[in-house]
C-alpha cells in the first residue's frame, strides 16, 4: 500500500505541473482514491488502537502473572510499526486533500 500510494501522490503531483485536459475526470477518479485511502486509514487506525488496547491490558494483568509482561512486550514490537505506518497513511491522506484543492483551483481558472 505504501508504494501504490506514493506512486498515486506522484501521479498527481506531475498532472498538476502541466495543465490537465480532462480537469473534471481527473478530480471524480482522484475523489474516488481518496475515498479508498480514508478507508485503508481507518483499518489501520482501528488495528493500531486494538494491538495499543491489548498491550496495556498485557501490561496491566502482568501485575498479576508476570508471563504477561513477554505478550505486552510482544504488543509493543507489533504496534510501533502499526502506528509509523498509521501516520505515513494519515500525511499522505492530508496531502491528497491539498492536491484535489489544487485540481479545484486549476478548474475555476
Amino acid at each position: 500500500m505504501k508504494k501504490y500510494l506514493k506512486e498515486y501522490v506522484e501521479h498527481i503531483d506531475n498532472l498538476l505541473k502541466d495543465d490537465i485536459e480532462n480537469i473534471d475526470e481527473e478530480i471524480k477518479k482522484h475523489l474516488i482514491k481518496i475515498g479508498y485511502f480514508q478507508h485503508e486509514r481507518l483499518v489501520h487506525l482501528l488495528v493500531t488502537l486494538a494491538y495499543a488496547i491489548l498491550s496495556i491490558m498485557a501490561f496491566v494483568a502482568s501485575t498479576h502473572t508476570p508471563m504477561f509482561v513477554f505478550v505486552g512486550i510482544i504488543l509493543i514490537f507489533f504496534l510501533i510499526p502499526y502506528v509509523l505506518h498509521y501516520f505515513f497513511l494519515e500525511n499522505n491522506v492530508q496531502y491528497l486533500y491539498k492536491q484535489y484543492d489544487k485540481m479545484l483551483e486549476m478548474k475555476n481558472k
